[in-house]
C-alpha cells in the first residue's frame, strides 16, 4: 500500500555540511552627504545583536542550522544565546534512521519541513545500539561489552565517552537512560542492569548506576534480587525518577501480564518498597514495549499481541501513566498498520514532548503520532536505500540543539 507509506510532501536529502545561504542581502541606502555619493553598507550593520536574537527565535532549527554558515557574527549569536535557546519557539524532535555499517551513517527527518538530511555519527561504532536522548543530547551504550557508554550531540558532533561503570562487566541485559537539566545543562546517565545468579537460575542481580556529569563520576544507586523477574532493555527518566521495564522468566508459573515498570528516584535513592512490591503492570500482553517521556509524563508504546500468540501483533496501542494507573492515548488504526507491509513482533519506537515515531526494523517506512493533536502522519519518503533483502534499520528521536555540550 505505497500510497499509505508518505504523505503529499515532496523529500530530499541534504548534508548538514552543504547546508548554506548566501551572504546577508545588501540594499542601497542612499543620503544627499559627500557632494551627492550614496553610502552603500549592510543592514546587518545596524540591527543590534538583541535583536537579532528575536529574530532567531522564530526560525525552524535546520534554518538556524543555516544561519551559522552566513558570518562569524551571527554564529556566534546562535551558538552562544542563551536566551534565543529559552525563547525560540517550541521544536519538533528529530527522528535518526541509519543502519549500523562502520559509523552510524542514516538521514534525520524534520517533521516542521517534511525533509531527511544527511547525518552521520562518526565515533558510534556499529556494536552501539542501546540509545536514550534528552534535550539534545544522545546517549550510546555498545552491544558487546555493555560498559563502553557515550554522549554526543548529534548536530554539533560534540562527543565524549564517559568513565567504565562500576559493577559486573558482560550483564545478560542492560538499558540506559539519559536525563538533561534544560537549565544548567547538566547531565544524568542511569546504567541498570540484570545478570542471572550462577547458582540460583530463579534469581537475578539487579543493579542500577547512576553517572553525574558535574561530579565525572559513577556511584551505585541501588542493588536487589529478582524471583522470578529479571531487568530488560529499556528505561527512561520522567520527573528525576527513572522507570524500567521488567520480564517474567515464567520460573514462578504464568504471570499475565508478563512485563511490569519498576520505578526508582533519582533524588531519594532506594524506598522502603522493595521494587517488585512497587511495580506497576502493564496494561495488557505486549510485545516490543518501549517506555517515553512526554513532557515528563511516562508513556507506553506496545504492540497487542494475541493472548495465545504472543508472536503475533493485531494491533499497537499508546498509554499514558497517572497515578499509578495506564490511560489508553490511542491504538494505531488499521489502514496505518497494514501499511507496514509485513509486521511481525519485533518493531522501534522513539519520541519525546508531543511526538511519537513508530518504525519497522525491517522497512524505511516512519509513522508519527501527535500526543496532542491525535493525529497519526506517515513521515515524508525516507531516501535510505535498502542494500540487501534481510537488511535492518534503526532508529531514534532527538531534540535538534545547538547550544547542549557533552
Amino acid at each position: 500500500m505505497p500510497g499509505l507509506m508518505e504523505d503529499d510532501s515532496s523529500w530530499e536529502g541534504h548534508s548538514f555540511e552543504r547546508m548554506r545561504v548566501p551572504s546577508f542581502n545588501f540594499q542601497v541606502v542612499s543620503e544627499a552627504i559627500n557632494g551627492g555619493n550614496e553610502l552603500l553598507f549592510s543592514l546587518d550593520i545596524v540591527v543590534p545583536d538583541d535583536i537579532l536574537e528575536k529574530i532567531f527565535t522564530f526560525l525552524p532549527i535546520a534554518s538556524m542550522i543555516r544561519s551559522t554558515a552566513v558570518c562569524k557574527r551571527w554564529h556566534g549569536i546562535i551558538n552562544s544565546s542563551r536566551f534565543l535557546w529559552t525563547h525560540m519557539l517550541p521544536q519538533r524532535p528529530w527522528y535518526f534512521m541509519f543502519t549500523c555499517n562502520e559509523t552510524a551513517s542514516g538521514y534525520a527527518y524534520d517533521p516542521i519541513l517534511h525533509k531527511w538530511y544527511d547525518l552521520e555519527l562518526q565515533r558510534i561504532d556499529k556494536s552501539s545500539c542501546f540509545v536514550s536522548s534528552s534535550c539534545g543530547l544522545v546517549c550510546f551504550m555498545d552491544n558487546d561489552t555493555r560498559n563502553s557508554i557515550s554522549v554526543c550531540n548529534p548536530i554539533t558532533k560534540d562527543w565524549k565517552r564517559l568513565l567504565e561503570p562500576p559493577g559486573a562487566k558482560f550483564p545478560d541485559y542492560s538499558t540506559i537512560a539519559i536525563m538533561v537539566d534544560r537549565v544548567s545543562h547538566n547531565y544524568t546517565v542511569t546504567l541498570a542492569t540484570s545478570k542471572q545468579v550462577a547458582e540460583d537460575y530463579a534469581q537475578w542481580d539487579f543493579s542500577i548506576y547512576k553517572y553525574d556529569s558535574w561530579s565525572s563520576s559513577w556511584v551505585t544507586a541501588a542493588k536487589e534480587v529478582f524471583i522470578g523477574w529479571r531487568g530488560g532493555d529499556d528505561s527512561v527518566i520522567c520527573g528525576g525518577v527513572l522507570y524500567c521495564l521488567i520480564q517474567s522468566t515464567g520460573v514462578l508459573g504464568n504471570v499475565e501480564p508478563r512485563h511490569r515498570v519498576i520505578m526508582h528516584d533519582l533524588a531519594a535513592g532506594p524506598s522502603e518498597a522493595s521494587f517488585i512490591q512497587s511495580s506497576i503492570a502493564v496494561p495488557c500482553f505486549l510485545t516490543c514495549g518501549r517506555l517515553l517521556n512526554s513532557r515528563e509524563k511516562l508513556v507506553l508504546v506496545g504492540g497487542i499481541a494475541k493472548h495465545n500468540r504472543p508472536d503475533i501483533i493485531k494491533g499497537i496501542g499508546i498509554w499514558e501513566l497517572d497515578k499509578k494507573r495506564w490511560q489508553e492515548v490511542a491504538r494505531m488504526p488499521h489502514k496505518f498498520f497494514q501499511g507496514f507491509g509485513e509486521f511481525d513482533d519485533v518493531f522501534s519506537s522513539s519520541g519525546t514532548d508531543d511526538l511519537v515515531y513508530i518504525q519497522s526494523y525491517g522497512a524505511t517506512a516512519l509513522l508519527a503520532f501527535d500526543m496532542k493533536h491525535k493525529q497519526w502522519k506517515w513521515s515524508a519518503k525516507c531516501p535510505v536505500g535498502r542494500k540487501f533483502p534481510l537488511q535492518l534499520f534503526s532508529g531514534l528521536c532527538f531534540e535538534p540543539r545547538l547550544d547542549i555540550t557533552t
